[in-house]
């Protein structure tokens, strides 16, 4: 056996190189020119690098290029092709990249300059990078430009430099596709002189820019970072080179989890944890632990859901961990998921949770035996926090409090009565059960408020000596002690409990609405009524408007399959975010970043490799973003129905094979029926006539009756079963009609019988009808025509003079007519299916001379009645039984008479 330490050197090996394969044969490559600053000459390089590929022969397209009117790099752009830019409805001209330009040009190379560009409104995209990603996911080639301060996981770095918070920031998850990146950079002291010579900025806005950002020691800091980011890049490059190549030590990369709370510092953890990560080149994780006690803090939700599109922009995993617990969830994640550290921010001081060593970081280094604590602090918010307390910032709302004082007095006035007739120190169980109830219904600052307040009145109103706060007894003393405990334990304990029901009443909400929607897709057999169901259970689960896309099989456009309400429409932005979503398979619309002037939020249905459709979800007017829980929700409902969509392909797929089998069996028994049947009594009627047009006057006379019986016998096989085939197309096309008359059922069976005896005059028949037998109303001529191919059908198998018999009896409602021969039987397994079209067996349906539609044509004529149709074992499990039922009516006055 070989080493494990070794087995898992040659599979790191084997990823790396992989990974480095991949890369190299991705058709759509990136090369970013990165600048330390502003003014460097980024654009100036992209445009050099272009000229030289474009004098190569390589076909090479500016997209879009900022001059900022500087002569030189415009002469830069002579001789290069320029793409048109994007226009507005109103015909002026945007400066704007047209993406769809470019994939129409489809060119080796195209040049799109600020990577970092937010689009205007109405664009497909909201960023600049978001149309790149495009391009290069359709193939193409691109350069672009962007300055070291618009990366995402820099963003608070730079703020501290330079006092400035860039807002138009690119996720460092998007520079991660790039194959090269090329530091521009220019000295400080000579960027400076370019902007006071104006090749940067207008020189009225030149010297606002030195005394801000463009000062020495903001342009040395960010030359830092530029140099840190690029010697990064290279250094994890080299890494997994010498993996892939077998040279050097190979890294364990152990995943990275930080937690966030919705405090003001979680975006900043997140840029912290994606900079760690980076450095130790390993997977990370952004997670929140929903306790269920902020469910109704609308604005901590809304920081939690900017945190973890944060953290997916910058190409981490997000994750929401439901418990009361938070160290215990976390842990518990960590362990599942191999996690080596856990970043937590630290904002307050928290001395009564330090205290009681009750605090995030102290249970989590108490629990967490095998996992590395960072502990980050945040600087900023807890000064904030300071301050805050420093300024007697009250945190309960005031209805709390309210409530808290209201509770305290109601307290007061009924110790006051009680004081006739109870002791000092029973007064005191009064007040502690008004902070019990105190605790139950609000927190644990409210709560110790309520403690303080009912202690004070309690010593001042009761406790001896009265009306001083003063303690004489010792024993009262130990009032205050619980009244604090009581407020601490039953505040605890009413928040968990509160926290528990929330999350019991979510989750038991979910799952409703899940259970039942799997339960109606479960019955629902049609692609048509899945998308009924979706949009219905969409729409009522989240009171929006809802509807499910599918693509029309005729050209691949995205069409209403159906929709609550049934007015529900489309606009052209709308139209073009579901085609976008279906085409790359992500969410589109409103609340993403891709077209979000649309109404609706355009989420993709897919199962596997199937592109099924588009669910479109327009709320209202409301523009706040959806909370994490009710993305899970969506989610997972969408995912529902997608896979009854699948399923409902499937089995229509299933049916459409079935059906196209069950033809092609049918057509290679119709040619086999054909060629045989047909050609069967022709060549016998046509030998007779060429026998009797040759030797007829040289024949005895016995010999040419023999020869012209064997032609009108081989005619009327013939006529039969061409005679079969006509019935059997009516039958199947629905044209059969009925022309329903009163008979008796002995006349219907004795002509069969005479027909039958003039085919096969040498087969006894043997008739038992029972007596008082009501009429039939039936057709005549077809239930006949039904009983003689039964009847046919049982002579052909039945032994030389064994008769075949014929029973009739009545069974409640029901005439049954039972034929029964003492041939070979037929199996079980093969009873049901010798009603199917040419269907036969060796001792079946056809022999030498059948067809296979006889009892096919029985069943379908009985059928058109209201009857049936079975096979059955014969007479003592001997031979075989068939079975016609036919529904008794009630004969009319006349027909009785």
């Amino acid at each position: 056996m070989s080493d494990p330490a070794e087995q898992k050197s040659r599979q790191a090996r084997a990823d790396a190189l992989l990974g480095q394969i991949a890369r190299d044969g991705r058709s759509g490559t990136l090369k970013v020119f990165l600048g330390a600053a502003p003014g460097v000459g980024k654009t100036y390089a992209m445009l050099s690098a272009a000229r030289e590929l474009r004098r190569q022969g390589v076909d090479v397209v500016v997209g879009l290029v900022e001059t900022h009117g500087r002569a030189e790099t415009q002469a830069l752009l002579e001789g290069l092709e320029l793409l048109p830019r994007r226009r507005s409805a109103a015909g002026t001209a945007h400066d704007e990249f047209d993406v769809d330009a470019a994939l129409a040009r489809r060119p080796q190379l195209i040049l799109v300059d600020e990577l970092a560009h937010r689009n205007v409104g109405g664009s497909r995209h909201e960023r600049r990078y978001q149309d790149i990603e495009e391009l290069l996911d359709a193939g193409l080639d691109v350069y672009t430009t962007v300055n070291i301060q618009h990366l995402e996981s820099l963003n608070d770095v730079v703020q501290q430099i330079t006092g400035v918070r860039v807002r138009e920031t690119v996720p460092d998850a998007f520079l991660d596709r790039a194959r090269d990146m090329v530091l521009i950079d220019l000295p400080p002291r000579e960027l400076i002189e370019r902007l006071r010579q104006g090749k940067i900025y207008l020189p009225e806005l030149a010297a606002s820019a030195l005394e801000r950002f463009f000062s020495a020691s903001n342009l040395t800091a960010l030359r830092e970072l530029a140099v840190q980011a690029v010697a990064d890049r290279v250094d994890a490059d080299l890494r997994e080179y010498q993996t892939a190549h077998g040279g050097g030590p190979v890294p364990v990369r152990r995943r990275v989890l930080v937690a966030i709370d919705g405090s003001g510092n979680s975006e900043y953890l997140v840029r912290v944890a994606r900079r760690i990560a980076e450095r130790r080149q390993a997977p990370w994780t952004v997670a929140h632990v929903d306790t269920g006690r902020d469910a109704t803090d609308a604005e901590r939700q809304s920081r939690i859901e900017a945190a973890l599109r944060l953290a997916r922009r910058l190409g981490a995993e997000t994750e929401i961990l439901r418990g009361i617990d938070v160290a215990d969830e976390l842990l518990g994640f960590a362990g599942r998921h191999s996690v080596a550290t856990i970043i937590v921010g630290r904002t307050r001081e928290r001395p009564l949770a330090r205290l009681l060593n009750r605090t995030l970081t102290q249970r989590l280094l108490r629990r967490g035996a095998h996992v590395e604590l960072t502990i980050v602090a945040t600087p900023l918010e807890r000064a904030r926090a300071r301050r805050a307390l420093g300024q007697g910032e009250i945190k309960a709302p005031l209805r709390d409090v309210g409530f808290a004082l209201g509770i305290s007095l109601a307290a007061l006035i009924l110790a006051h009565f009680a004081d006739r007739v109870l002791s000092v120190s029973n007064l005191s169980q009064i007040f502690i059960v008004a902070v019990m109830l105190v605790a139950v219904r609000s927190r644990m600052s409210v709560a110790v408020l309520s403690a303080v307040v009912c202690f004070f009145g309690y010593n001042f109103f009761f406790a001896p000596p009265r009306y001083t706060l003063a303690i004489a007894n010792g024993g009262d003393a130990l009032t205050v002690v619980l009244f604090l405990a009581t407020a601490l334990i039953c505040s605890r304990l009413a928040t968990r409990l509160t926290a528990q029901v929330a999350m019991l009443r979510d989750a038991n909400a979910h799952a409703r609405v899940l259970g039942r929607l799997g339960r109606e897709l479960a019955a629902a057999a049609e692609a048509g009524q899945v998308a009924a169901i979706g949009a219905r259970t969409l729409a009522q689960t989240f009171d929006a408007e809802a509807a499910v896309l599918t693509p029309d099989t005729a050209d691949a456009t995205l069409a209403i399959a159906a929709a609550t309400p049934r007015t529900f429409t489309l606009n052209a932005t709308d139209r073009a975010a579901a085609d976008w979503a279906l085409q790359h398979d992500q969410p589109a619309g409103r609340h993403t970043d891709t077209l979000n002037a649309a109404t609706c939020w355009l989420l993709p249905l897919r199962e596997g490799e199937q592109r099924l459709g588009v669910i479109a979800l327009r709320f209202g007017t409301d523009d706040a973003a959806p909370s994490p829980q009710r993305r899970d929700l969506v989610q997972a409902i969408v995912q529902d129905i997608a896979q009854a969509l699948a399923r409902t392909r499937l089995a229509d797929a299933l049916e459409n094979a079935r059906i196209q089998g069950e033809t092609e069996r049918l057509r290679a028994a119709l040619l086999s029926s054909v060629s045989h049947d047909l050609r069967s009594p022709l060549s016998a009627m046509l030998g007779s006539a060429e026998s009797l047009q040759r030797y007829g006057a040289q024949m005895p006379a016995d010999d040419r009756d023999t020869l012209l019986a064997g032609i009108v016998g081989e005619g009327q096989r013939l006529d039969r079963y061409i005679q079969n085939l006509l019935d059997m197309t009516r039958l199947g096309y629905g044209t059969l009609t009925l022309a329903r008359d009163w008979v008796a059922v002995d006349e219907i069976v004795g002509a069969a019988v005479q027909r039958l005896r003039k085919l096969f005059p040498e087969v006894p028949v043997e008739r038992v009808v029972a007596a008082g037998l009501p009429l039939l109303h039936v057709h005549p001529a077809l239930i006949e025509q039904a009983l003689f191919n039964i009847l046919e059908n049982a002579a052909k198998f039945s032994p030389a003079a064994t008769p075949v018999r014929v029973r009739v009896e009545r069974s409640g409602d029901w005439l049954h007519i039972d034929v029964v021969d003492a041939g070979p039987g037929i199996p079980a397994e093969d009873r049901a299916r010798i009603f199917d079209m040419f269907y036969s067996m060796e001792r079946g349906d056809r022999g030498k001379h059948g067809t296979g539609l006889g009892l096919a044509i029985c069943q379908g004529m009985v059928g058109a009645h209201g009857g049936s149709v079975q096979a059955l074992p014969g007479d003592d499990g001997h031979g075989t039984t068939i079975r016609v039922s036919l529904p008794l009516a009630p004969a009319p006055e006349e027909a009785q008479a």
